[in-house]
C-alpha cells in the first residue's frame, strides 16, 4: 500500500482529522511529516532531520500559501458570486491535497525500508522533535490513538 493510500485510510478513522488539525493549527506541526513518521515507523534522527527539512521547504513553497488562499476564500467576497468563489475554493483545496500528496510521496521515497519498528507515539514524538516545535504529549497521544 502506498503512503497516500495509507494516509487516506487512517485519516478517515474517528478522531484522526481532528487530531491532525489540532496539531497543525494549534501546535504548528506538519501533519504530513507526522503521518509519514508513523507510516515509516521511524525514530531515526538523521532521517527525520532530512524529512523535516524537506517538509519545511515544501510547507513554505506550497502548503502554507495554498492553505491561506483556501481559508481566505471561505468568506463571501462581494461582488464575486458565492458559487464562483466556492468553486475556486474547491479547486484550491484540490491543489492543497495534491501538494500534501507530493510531500508524502517525497518522504516515502526517503524511506524505502518502511518498517522501522517504532510504535506510533514514539515516531510522532521523534518527528515533532525533528520539526523543531515539540507538540504537547496529549495532542500526540490523541493522534497515535486515532491512527491505530
Amino acid at each position: 500500500m502506498s503512503i497516500w493510500e495509507w494516509a487516506l485510510e487512517v485519516y478517515a478513522r474517528p478522531g484522526a482529522p481532528e487530531a491532525c488539525l489540532a496539531l497543525q493549527d494549534e501546535h504548528g506541526q506538519n501533519t504530513s511529516l507526522l503521518l509519514w513518521a508513523v507510516w515509516a515507523e521511524t525514530t531515526d534522527s538523521d532521517l527525520l532531520a532530512r524529512a523535516a527539512t524537506a517538509a519545511r521547504a515544501w510547507d513554505e513553497t506550497a502548503l502554507k500559501p495554498l492553505r491561506a488562499v483556501r481559508r481566505a476564500l471561505k468568506a463571501p467576497a462581494p461582488p464575486i458570486e458565492d458559487a464562483a468563489r466556492e468553486g475556486l475554493r474547491e479547486d484550491v483545496k484540490a491543489a492543497e491535497l495534491r501538494a500534501e500528496r507530493v510531500l508524502l510521496e517525497t518522504l516515502q521515497a526517503m524511506s524505502p525500508h518502511r518498517k522501522g519498528g517504532a510504535p506510533a507515539l514514539a515516531a510522532l514524538e521523534a518527528a515533532t522533535a525533528a520539526w523543531g516545535r515539540p507538540a504537547p504529549a496529549q495532542a500526540l497521544a490523541a493522534l497515535a490513538e486515532a491512527l491505530h
